[in-house]
């Protein structure tokens, strides 16, 4: 029987686009239907040099698929080479165009020497959605171009072997735009480890992109804040160029998991222990500074009751779940997960969800049925007012139930995120605000 995607919460693996996209100076190429590119884009912003209305597409028709579309494709790209002034160029397959066969490699092979890179990645919606779409490039990206001759002598020795650098990290947290919150997450959690010594390497954003790339061999380690999420890549990083890999499940809000996963760095990477304890120090006592100045509020139950409920990808049903219960002590009822998290780690995630202070379990449920998580969360018993996290579906259904409402995951069509982030000690603080502020809205004077 068909999977239901009622009130849907993410896109088709085409819409990974923008992972291309948020790589300063690249630009997808879309061998896809006209249209796609508009579609696919939201309100989470450009990569600040290219808009998503001139991508380069193919527009594929009925004389494509009669025909084979290759020749329009090969076509589209020459003149993208000719008149966009872009670093990188990524052939993206869509639906159409895989369901009648063209070979984007072969075409994309046919550009071997042109003055810029021009990769493929092939990106169907009908095999998945933009989660693992993302995946799909990024190791398209690390296969193809870090094979170029130009690229291998810039990370290689005089025998041609990898040149490391010491205390190197490749970064890699949420899918670019997906997650609203992406950029200013990304950079919390680079200054983090800034902050113990490292060094991390992102090629997402503004002042990173192909330089970066082209470093990421040298790289000691590769951290991935993720629970499933770009794991495919990350593996093929430690397989071609010994990268060792820490993939740390959870997106550390708050003191309690921005602590260990800062210890946990520290003990993967060998970096200084006596500065990461000295940062952890000064960071908790900040933390814990502002939270002692808000007690009397953060206590009051009639301001926030004591029960809450996540609806969100598997990143932050996780993340927010610990903050919420760990950092907080608040009580969660039943957690929907809503990214289609492929079968192999659900376990693993039930099992991350549930790993919480105190003993405390929850029931985890893996669905993209929005109506369903709606109908439960109506007949669920929070004993007071329900805290509702989740997308801008459950904005609707939070005004029924006269519930706290706060959207932290995609869609977000009421709130504009443009480098604001709720990682780390400060982004426990930022997300509290935004709990706080809902509830006492309601409030009457």
């Amino acid at each position: 029987m068909a999977k239901i995607l009622d009130q849907p919460r993410y896109k088709c693996a085409l819409a990974a686009m923008q992972t291309v996209h948020a790589i300063t100076g690249a630009i997808p190429v879309l061998h896809s239907g006209p249209g796609c590119a508009a579609k696919l884009n939201d309100n989470n912003g450009t990569s600040g040099r290219f808009s998503p209305n001139i991508f380069p597409c193919s527009s594929v028709s009925e004389k494509e698929v009669v025909f084979g579309g290759t020749g329009k494709l090969r076509s589209t790209i020459e003149n993208a080479l000719k008149v966009i002034d872009a670093d990188l160029f990524v052939v993206l397959s869509g639906c159409t165009s895989e369901i009648i066969g063209d070979d984007i490699e072969e075409v994309a092979g046919n550009f071997e020497n042109a003055e810029k890179p021009v990769l493929w990645a092939k990106t169907p919606g009908f095999k998945g959605n933009n989660y693992l779409g993302h995946d799909w490039i990024l190791k398209s990206i690390f296969e193809q171009y870090l094979e170029r001759e130009e690229v291998v002598t810039a990370y290689s020795d005089a025998d041609g072997e990898v040149k490391k650098e010491k205390g190197l990290v490749n970064l890699f947290v949420a899918p670019p735009q997906q997650d609203p919150y992406w950029l200013g997450n990304l950079r919390e959690i680079e200054n983090l480890l800034t902050a113990i010594g490292l060094k991390p390497n992102t090629i997402f954003g503004f002042g990173r992109g192909i330089e970066n790339l082209k470093k990421i061999p040298q790289a000691e380690y590769t951290i991935l804040v993720s629970p499933w999420v770009g794991l495919e890549s990350a593996k093929y990083l430690e397989r071609r160029f010994g990268i060792k890999l820490l993939q740390y499940p959870v997106l550390p809000i708050g003191a309690t998991e921005t602590t260990k996963f800062l210890r946990t760095v520290q003990e993967f990477t060998g970096a200084d222990k006596e500065l990461t304890e000295k940062v952890i120090t000064e960071k908790e006592a900040e933390f814990y500074y502002y939270i002692e100045r808000f007690a009397d509020t953060l206590l009051e139950t009639r301001i926030l009751g004591k029960r809450f409920t996540v609806a969100s990808d598997s990143e932050y049903a996780i993340a927010v779940t610990k903050f919420l219960v760990n950092d907080m002590g608040l009580f969660p009822e039943k957690i929907f997960i809503t990214d289609d998290a492929p079968k192999a780690h659900q376990q693993k995630i039930i099992d991350e969800v549930n790993n919480l202070n105190y003993g405390i379990t929850t029931q985890v449920q893996f669905t993209t049925d929005g109506h369903d998580i709606h109908e439960q969360i109506k007949n669920a018993d929070f004993a007071g007012t329900p805290l509702i996290l989740g997308s801008n579906w459950e904005k609707k259904l939070a005004a029924e139930l006269g519930a706290h409402f706060v959207n932290v995951s995609y869609p977000m069509l009421e709130k504009l995120v443009i480098n604001d982030h709720i990682a780390g000690y400060s982004g426990g603080l930022h997300l509290l605000e935004q709990i706080f502020t809902a509830a006492m809205s309601k409030l009457k004077l």
